[in-house]
């Protein structure tokens, strides 16, 4: 059995995110010592190392608790899994562009300013004012 403090040392899950995660349903709840000290299992510590593992992949809570559930069943399908990781792999691939345009319009907008005059006539700082000097649209909801 291991404490919660031994369980986030062996998973480095910090301690109130153990807590969370608990309270969200996807770890079982502890067992309790008469002290009132939680007591996980070779089955919580393991799970939680699922759910690192996936958070560490960019899965949602939501995601999670829907693998962990099919995970509970092993007789069915495993498309829901598929169909759940492609989702993620979209995700990823849509920041990645979206990261790659940044990366493209800050080279651009660093490129403007040799760093030597004066801060009235900064590019940087007049592109940053200014979002009509951007090549092109970057909000964070695009």
């Amino acid at each position: 059995m291991f404490s919660i403090g031994e369980l986030s040392k062996r998973t480095k899950v910090k301690v109130p995110t153990i807590r969370y995660y608990e309270e969200m349903g996807l770890l079982a709840e502890a067992e309790r010592t008469v002290g009132n000290q939680r007591r996980y299992d070779k089955a919580g510590l393991e799970r939680l190392g699922f759910i690192r593992h996936a958070r560490d992949l960019g899965f949602s809570i939501e995601a999670i608790s829907s693998l962990i559930e099919l995970q509970g069943h092993p007789d069915r399908s495993c498309e829901a899994a598929t169909n759940i990781t492609t989702s993620q792999l979209v995700d990823v691939r849509a920041k990645i562009k979206r990261l790659k345009a940044l990366e493209k319009e800050l080279v651009r907008i660093s490129k403007g300013c040799d760093g030597h005059g004066v801060s009235e006539d900064c590019y940087v700082l007049a592109s940053l004012a200014d979002h009509g000097l951007c090549d092109r649209e970057h909000t964070r909801g695009a």
